[in-house]
């Protein structure tokens, strides 16, 4: 019997390693996303059955249970060596010759392939197992963070054994975070008014440093390898084939590496990805160039820092200058003040850029900025407008530096600064300001979804104090809003339904539009799911919240501290009171997408991704990040990328916002 038990969960395990490989690796799943929880489940049961039955290469055992007091550090066999950059097609040409001159023959090939932004990562492996994972820290040490990559799905714990593994094998290559997960993290952070992350690649290494590696599976980060460090047996005789093996391995691998002959060839591949990178759904800031052959590689040989056999292109970063036209402050939800830097409209990635935020006072101070200065912003990670030098040389004259408020800008109360921090806060709760924040951020798409309650309503609304809380809104009459500016009569009753709909809204939008600190939509769903109902979340004390997966201790010291204190309770009571019945949501057993796999990419017009995605999963369709065999429909908006091309090429179906919800409604 017991050898049945070992039997089945080996059997599960294995099932459990081929889905992962043919999603996170192949981009081909077989099967839907239930289907891999009901088997993953199974074998998390089997295991609390059987507890002396687990090893650590089992998929239940990605995250581990409490948070790292520190990280020890991991010394590298080999070390872990910088690569030289070049900036421009002579470069390059330079490079090749010095190969030339040093091999003294030109029978030689190159390996070109993306410099993904991000942070570089060594696994070992010994007899196929994930035993430690370490960062390249100097080189020569880094520190252990073995907890936090088993989070990455991307990186299997147990290698594929398709070919004969080395006992020991080291894999080295780059942890990133996809563009859609970098926006969706600052996304939060901004509900939650912390700072922001400037872009992908200080995400994916602030997410890998956490002590806490719960909160590192919720960051959606990935991998992709891309050399060996330590052998005990060689693989291949060169780099293209080491890659191809990497592939049997079950390790996920640039699909878009070439081979070359010819410098003048690397040097189109170069050009074209600086031109084609927007296609891709992460971070690359340029290409890595690497002489194939292993034999060459140790006749060309390493300075103290760099090989000399290799050698990075680096794509020059899009930037725009303009003018600061001014300086103002904005005040958050929870008080917090944030400069931002008002500027001449300027073209940049596509867009039209006229604000940029500067994130704190500190930040403002470091870079000087000032009202008239000419400055250079970027698009942090292409996302994210940013200001990263100004032009002191053009500089106007009697110009004053930034007056750091001492009260706020909006009521005049005191200011002060976080403990610790660098926020700047309003200390007056009944500032209208913050009031203004909380009520657009409660009536959001992605909250109560009050429609036809906008920026304008909300500060006519406070300002004269007809709403002085969430509960005031329930309160409100046709006749009230008639009596304010441009408001009809029709759109007044609009208002109203639209509020009376609210009501209704299921218990996750209620949660998350509390304002709870760190709790957003996506934890607001997991409090709902695990509670069912607004009475039994109340009851809740912080043992029972701390032990939710993906809610934590510090998530779970914030939603006690909310529930209870007294004003925020009198709130609830007081909405209860309005009508509100937030309840949690029962979702149909078979819904008209049921079994139909869906891949998003670019931007839609008409709808949040996270609306599209709810319409689908209320439906019973799935959600996949990559196009497949598999795939029935590519929904594609502007600028779509790479995967309308793989759509094309696999005859996926291609559609529209306008053909997704005709296939809804049919």
């Amino acid at each position: 019997m017991a050898d049945d038990i070992a039997q089945q969960i080996e059997d599960l395990r294995s099932q459990i390693r081929r889905h992962d490989h043919l999603y996170y690796v192949l981009s081909q799943p077989e099967i839907s996303d239930q289907e891999y929880d009901r088997l993953f489940e199974q074998l998390k049961q089997l295991e609390q059955q059987h507890p002396l039955l687990i090893t650590p290469d089992s998929p239940t055992q990605r995250v581990s249970g409490q948070p790292l007091e520190g990280f020890e550090k991991i010394a590298h066999t080999i070390p872990m060596l910088s690569i030289n950059n070049t900036y421009n097609a002579n470069e390059l040409r330079d490079f090749n010759g010095r190969v030339a001159k040093s091999l003294e023959t030109n029978d030689y090939e190159y390996v070109v392939e993306s410099k993904i932004d991000g942070l570089a990562i060594s696994l070992r492996y010994e007899n196929g197992i994930l035993k430690t994972a370490a960062t390249r820290g100097d080189g020569n040490t880094g520190d252990d963070v073995t907890a936090n990559v088993k989070t990455i799905k991307a990186i299997p714990l147990a290698l594929l054994d398709n070919i004969v593994i080395p006992g020991i094998l080291e894999i080295r290559g780059e942890v990133f975070m996809p563009n859609e997960s970098f926006a969706q993290l600052n996304k939060l952070k901004e509900e939650n008014e912390e700072q922001p992350f400037a872009n992908p690649r200080n995400a994916a290494a602030g997410s890998l440093k956490l002590l806490d590696a719960r909160i590192t599976a919720r960051r959606n980060l990935s991998f992709l390898a891309y050399a060996t460090g330590e052998l005990s047996e060689p693989l291949e005789s060169d780099h293209y084939q080491t890659l191809e093996q990497f592939k049997q391995l079950g390790l996920p691998v640039n699909p878009y590496i070439k081979r070359a002959k010819a410098i003048d060839d690397v040097i189109k591949i170069c050009m074209d990805w600086q031109n084609a990178r927007p296609k891709l759904d992460y971070q690359i800031d340029g290409m890595v160039i690497k002489v194939n052959r292993f034999d060459q590689r140790d006749i060309l040989g390493a300075t103290g820092r760099a090989p000399k056999w290799c050698i990075a292109y680096k794509f020059p970063a899009e930037q725009a200058e303009t003018i600061v036209e001014s300086i103002t402050v904005q005040v958050g939800k929870s008080g917090i003040l944030t400069p931002v830097a008002n500027l001449k409209a300027v073209q940049l990635s596509g867009t039209t850029v006229q604000r940029a935020s500067l994130h704190n006072f500190d930040q403002l101070r470091r870079l000087d900025v000032r009202q008239g200065d000419t400055v250079v912003i970027e698009k942090a990670g292409e996302i994210i407008p940013q200001v990263v030098e100004v032009k002191k040389e053009l500089r106007p004259a009697r110009t004053e530096e930034f007056a750091i408020p001492t009260t706020c800008p909006n009521c005049d109360s005191q200011v002060r600064k976080d403990d610790n921090g660098v926020y700047i806060r309003c200390t007056n709760p009944g500032c209208s300001a913050q009031l203004k924040e909380r009520l657009k951020y409660f009536a959001g798409r992605d909250q109560m979804d009050i429609e036809n309650l906008g920026s304008s309503l909300i500060e006519q609304l406070v300002a004269t104090q007809l709403v002085k809380n969430f509960a005031d809104l329930y309160k409100l009459s046709t006749d009230q809003l008639v009596s304010l500016e441009r408001m009809a009569e029709k759109s007044a009753s609009n208002v109203i339904t639209a509020i009376e709909k609210s009501k209704t809204q299921p218990l996750w939008r209620f949660i998350a539009a509390l304002g709870i600190p760190l709790i957003g939509s996506q934890s607001a769903q997991i409090l709902a799911d695990h509670f069912g109902s607004l009475e039994k979340l109340l009851a809740a004390d912080i043992e029972t919240l701390e032990a939710i997966d993906q809610i934590g201790p510090i998530m779970a010291q914030s939603i006690c501290k909310y529930f209870n204190n007294d004003k925020n309770k009198q709130l609830i009571e007081q909405l209860l009171n309005s009508g509100l019945e937030p309840k949690c949501e029962q979702k149909t057993s078979t819904g008209k997408l049921t079994g139909r796999i869906f891949v998003l990419t670019g931007t839609l017009q008409n709808y949040k991704r996270s609306e599209i995605e709810k319409m689908i999963k209320d439906e019973d369709g799935k959600i996949s990040s990559s196009v497949s065999k598999k795939t029935d429909y590519l929904l594609a908006g502007e600028n779509p990328g790479s995967k309308l091309d793989k759509a094309n090429k696999l005859g996926v179906k291609v559609i529209d916002e306008k053909e997704f919800l005709n296939i809804i409604e049919e």
